[in-house]
């Protein structure tokens, strides 16, 4: 499944993983989150609710990663890469930005991000 992702003037493509978590994920889209800034690195919100178990945990993530961090319960869209990895429990990837992912990097603040699928 593809979703688009637009903040400001920007507009993303992803791809969603093949995982439970990341089709429970797409059960909540559209979605709206206000995201905030941590580490420069990545945009996070938190979601309305806690999503499925079934994605590999992993403590590490790409540059166009979009990630659930199950403590939060939080999605986080990875920007910029600073060598840190994930703390535990880690992350499950949900999905891969196609291209563009640093421009969440004019975004000093926060950011409304509208997430939803694509047909």
């Amino acid at each position: 499944m593809r979703i688009r992702l637009t903040a400001g003037e920007a507009v993303l493509n992803a791809t969603l993983d093949d995982n439970a978590t990341a089709r429970d994920f797409a059960s909540l889209l559209p979605l709206t989150l206000q995201m905030n800034d941590l580490f420069k690195r990545e945009k996070y919100a938190h979601l309305p609710r806690s999503l499925s178990a079934g994605g590999e945990s992993r403590s590490s993530y790409e540059i166009g990663s979009i990630a659930y961090w199950s403590p939060g319960p939080d999605i986080a869209i990875f920007y910029d890469h600073d060598g840190q990895s994930i703390p535990a429990p880690g992350i499950v990837i949900l999905a891969e930005i196609n291209s563009g992912a640093d421009a969440f990097k004019k975004y000093d603040g926060a950011v409304d991000v509208t997430i939803e699928a694509v047909d």
